[in-house]
């Protein structure tokens, strides 16, 4: 899972949490590396004791919908609560410690401790909470029981929702020119998501969700002047304790996630040649899949035996040919051998069986990536930089069996003029490859004119500038521009044309010292084409997707008030997304669209009773909608069995009341 921040998400994790806030005073400062067992101050001693702060949150939610728990931390509707912090110790002879939390008690927080002494040895230990919802009371015919999908005349209500909670250990020992790290991890994944199968109709059902995955790292690395290596080890175990689903007329019809496991070693290290510096890494590894297979007429295996072996392997290269030259160079190694277990299957043509037999084929990976650039100072404040990039795959067994990516680039930067940062950025790059072909191992039943989009000839240009300016010492505007159009000009069926541009704008202000704000805009889309034939040979419809998306922003905080003990804050999110298809045959026609927008607005005050002790209280709302129109009801369509409408609509509120200690 995959998180993205910005201004408005920070400032109101901040104005949810005041221990979190930043502090880049002295005393907060990152000393967990540093070795510091061999210095000695004369003149001077370094604080010791306990240092931080702990804060405890209780609130009220107001929820209508779990899916403002995404927003709000917690779908629980009414009383919430929670523990956040940053403790540290510093002790003599660089003992040290560190105890971080935020929002422990809440579906998502996180907890972190750590301790050892500096240059030696530092032990760890974490947990980390995510809950993600989808959609809450969610009513199914379908009812679970050891396996079986049961039909009901009682609705079967259940949440769409996951949870992952992660608990880590860790330790990492250091003496003279060696150093060894060990963690090891154990993660739970439960809940239920949405499916569907055909059996023989389309079927929508609720999947319940409970696998288990650790996790053990461990490695080694010598260090010198100029030097270092590393030889380390990555293990992943896979187990998921959901077994096949079967229907009461028929068994195993949905198969469950198989168990599986991956294991890497690694080696890599980088040496320093006066200006120039080298790097390599080597990386070999397994990834293993043994389960039983469903057990089918005309399916000769009884367990899949799946292997993959690979191996990974990376050179760079880098030098200051002189002050104002700089090159470098790359080289990039991936391979994939598939050496999976193959058997002779009955083959199928459509609804009929052709008595033919056909072995399947595992399929390998192969690909080699070349990159040099170089960087030339043309005077003080103007640097020009250009590279080339090529990436070269072999797939077996594949439609294009070989394909190649050169890439042309360049960037400019301008940091001549006083209160001006310009950087501007183009690209040119093809795609293309070996002759384009379905063949029988790969898609027999596919239109000959149709082109994989990953696969088909392809030429890109794009373009970026970027300028920073600061015409004051309290204001600083940041803009960002793009454009890419990517053109498939050899496919007659699949995607022809696809446009991405949009703008990102910053605007951040200090009136004074009391008083700052910020104001951020960004919009972005994506304009795509194809073509298809449903008549299987020359394109008899189109097709125009047309994707925007917009988010503004905006934040004012005032400070200084009742004699610098209270500041008044508020934060602002507005966000929309929809997408417009239209279809032309012999006229156009649109489908129905998705749209989704998000208001979300908090208003904090924060109160400083002394210098040890502060109160805040804060409000947050969010006020969101979609409708995506592939959530149809539970009787629209007749024969299909449906989740329902899960779209979104509502409005929620969080009223939270935190008290700080400081230390």
């Amino acid at each position: 899972m995959s998180f993205r921040f910005n201004m408005i998400t920070l400032a109101m994790a901040v104005a949810a949490t005041p221990a979190m806030a930043a502090n880049f005073g002295v005393g907060n400062a990152n000393t967990d590396t540093v070795n510091t067992h061999q210095y000695e101050c004369q003149r001077c001693t370094a604080p010791s004791g306990y240092t931080g702060e702990i804060s405890v949150h209780a609130g009220f939610n107001d929820v209508s919908d779990i899916h403002a728990g995404n927003a709000l931390g917690t779908a629980e509707d009414g009383f919430v609560g929670a523990v956040s912090g940053d403790l540290r110790y510093q002790g003599d002879a660089g003992y040290q410690a560190q105890v971080r939390a935020h929002q422990l008690g809440m579906d998502n927080g996180f907890a972190h401790f750590s301790a050892g002494q500096s240059g030696l040895y530092n032990v760890t230990l974490d947990y980390d909470a995510i809950k993600t919802y989808r959609a809450g009371e969610v009513e199914s015919p379908l009812w679970h029981n050891n396996g079986m999908l049961t039909p009901s005349d009682t609705a079967n209500v259940f949440d769409l929702a996951l949870r992952r909670e992660k608990v880590a250990i860790g330790a990492e020992f250091e003496q003279d020119i060696y150093q060894a790290f060990v963690k090891y991890s154990h993660e739970e994944k439960t809940g239920t998501q949405s499916s569907s199968l055909v059996s023989p109709s389309p079927i929508n059902f609720g999947l319940p969700v409970d696998a288990r995955t650790q996790q053990l790292d461990a490695g080694l690395n010598l260090s010198g002047d100029n030097w270092i290596t590393e030889l380390s080890y990555y293990g992943s175990y896979y187990k998921n304790d959901i077994d096949h689903l079967s229907l009461p007329d028929a068994y195993d019809v949905y198969a469950a996630t198989p168990d599986n496991q991956a294991h890497q070693v690694s080696l890599s290290g980088q040496y320093q040649l006066n200006r120039t510096y080298m790097s390599g890494r080597i990386v070999t590894g397994r990834m293993i899949q043994d389960d039983d297979l469903i057990q089918m007429s005309g399916n000769p295996l009884q367990n899949w035996d799946g292997q993959v072996d690979t191996l990974d392997g990376r050179l760079a290269v880098t030098s200051m040919v002189n002050n104002r030259f700089r090159v470098g160079a790359s080289y990039d190694y991936s391979k994939r051998d598939n050496k999976s277990s193959t058997a002779e299957f009955m083959q199928y043509n459509f609804n009929s069986i052709t008595g033919a037999f056909r072995q399947n084929v595992p399929q390998d990976f192969e690909r080699n990536t070349y990159k040099v650039n170089a960087s030339y100072r043309i005077a003080s404040g103007y640097r020009l930089q250009a590279g080339y990039d090529r990436k070269e795959v072999e797939r077996t067994y594949s439609d294009r069996e070989q394909t190649h990516d050169d890439s042309f680039w360049m960037k400019f930067n301008v940091r001549a003029f006083d209160n001006f940062n310009v950087n501007l950025k183009a690209e040119h790059a093809n795609h293309g490859g070996s002759e384009y072909q379905a063949n029988e191992q790969t898609s027999s039943e596919d239109n000959s004119l149709m082109r994989k989009y990953y696969l088909a000839d392809r030429t890109r240009n794009a373009v970026e500038l970027r300028v920073n300016h600061t015409p004051t010492d309290w204001m600083s505007l940041d803009v960002t521009a793009r454009y890419a159009l990517d053109d498939y000009d050899e496919t007659q069926v699949g995607l022809t044309e696809s446009k991405d541009y949009g703008y990102d704008i910053n605007l951040n202000l200090a009136f004074n010292q009391h008083v700052n704000g910020y104001l951020f805009a960004g919009q972005q889309w994506i304009d795509s084409k194809q073509a298809g034939s449903q008549s299987y040979a020359s394109p008899d419809w189109y097709a125009d997707i047309e994707d925007q998306f917009i988010n503004i922003g905006s934040g004012l905080s005032y400070g200084g008030l009742m004699q610098d003990k209270l500041t008044l804050g508020l934060d602002y999110l507005f966000s929309n997304s929809f997408s417009d298809t239209y279809i032309t045959t012999d006229g156009t026609s649109p489908y129905d669209d998705y749209y989704s927008y998000s208001h979300s607005a908090s208003l904090y005050a924060d109160y400083a009773i002394d210098e040890q002790m502060a109160v805040k209280l804060s409000y947050r709302y969010e006020r969101y909608l979609d409708t995506d129109d592939a959530n149809v009801g539970a009787n629209d369509i007749p024969g299909m069995i449906t989740l329902g409408d899960i779209n979104h609509n509502y409005n929620a509120h969080q009223v939270m009341l935190s008290f700080t200690y400081k230390l």
